[in-house]
């Protein structure tokens, strides 16, 4: 999955910048139900991953049932923590 193209199809343009608050937020929650209803693990990664990045994902624990998944899930949100804190 390309970023440019996660954006342009949940929040109809690449520049999060250019949207609104309630834009926004129907992006969010239009990415929040993809997410929710998408049965493929590299795509529900793709996914959860881009509404962490966002401020909207839903702790690992919670939407990875496979320990692998949620492993994998907790380790990014460590890394991209440490990213940003720097």
């Amino acid at each position: 999955m390309e970023l440019d193209t996660l954006l342009r199809h949940y929040f109809d343009t690449t520049d999060l910048a250019t949207l609104d608050e309630g834009a926004f937020e129907r992006g969010v929650e239009r990415l929040g139900t993809a997410f929710g209803m998408e049965k493929e693990p590299g795509r529900r990664f793709a996914l959860w991953s881009l509404l962490h990045t966002l401020g909207d994902a839903p702790d690992p624990a919670v939407a990875f049932k496979d320990p692998r998944e949620r492993r994998a899930a907790e380790t990014y949100a460590r890394a991209t923590s440490r990213a940003t804190e720097n």
